[in-house]
């Protein structure tokens, strides 16, 4: 259902959203809710990503699978952030990963990620509900190539949560993602 707001006439605000802007923006959260509403669709593209185990939701067999177009119909966020990767800070975009397990109907306490290179790390269900992980589909508003650590990366909001600036969460931030199995 679109929201009930009427979008901005006329033309493009300085500090506001224009009516193209806003009707995009009206779509992406519809074609979301639709997402959350009903089954998965089956990706048109290349499968980027691989959800399995505690899921309750599924596209291919008993696992959901996301298409770059798929994640990218999801609302986006954007962290702009200082890592170890990068000399400097650098704005990393793409859906928030509860979003992405929210579609799965994901219930479970630990997520094993897996890296193209199979890097392989468990971290706790609880992270991407207490701090907004952002599953990066976008370095500073361009696709990551898998040389730059594309096409997907799970970052963290390290310059807005401190705490989050240590060895354990860097761990966690897992570039070249392709899978993630609910434990």
């Amino acid at each position: 259902m679109l929201p009930l707001i009427d979008p901005p006439a006329g033309p493009p605000r300085r500090h506001g959203l224009s009516r193209r802007r806003w009707l995009g923006l009206a779509l992406s959260m519809t074609t979301f809710d639709a997402l959350r509403a009903q089954e998965l669709p089956e990706p048109d593209g290349q499968v980027v990503l691989t959800l399995s185990g505690k899921i309750r939701r599924t596209n291919r067999g008993a696992n959901a699978v996301f298409d770059m177009a798929m994640l990218a119909a999801l609302p986006q966020h954007h962290i702009t952030t200082r890592t170890p990767w990068y000399v400097q800070p650098r704005k990393f975009t793409g859906p928030l990963l509860r979003d992405v397990l929210a579609l799965a109907l994901a219930q479970a306490q630990t997520l094993r990620v897996t890296a193209l290179n199979d890097y392989r790390i468990d971290i706790p269900f609880d992270d991407v509900q207490r701090y907004d992980v952002v599953l990066a589909r976008l370095l500073d508003d361009m696709p990551m190539t898998v040389r730059e650590k594309g096409p997907l990366f799970m970052i963290y909001p390290f310059d807005s949560v401190p705490t989050l600036r240590n060895a354990r969460y860097y761990s966690r931030s897992v570039w070249q993602l392709i899978s993630i199995e609910l434990l």
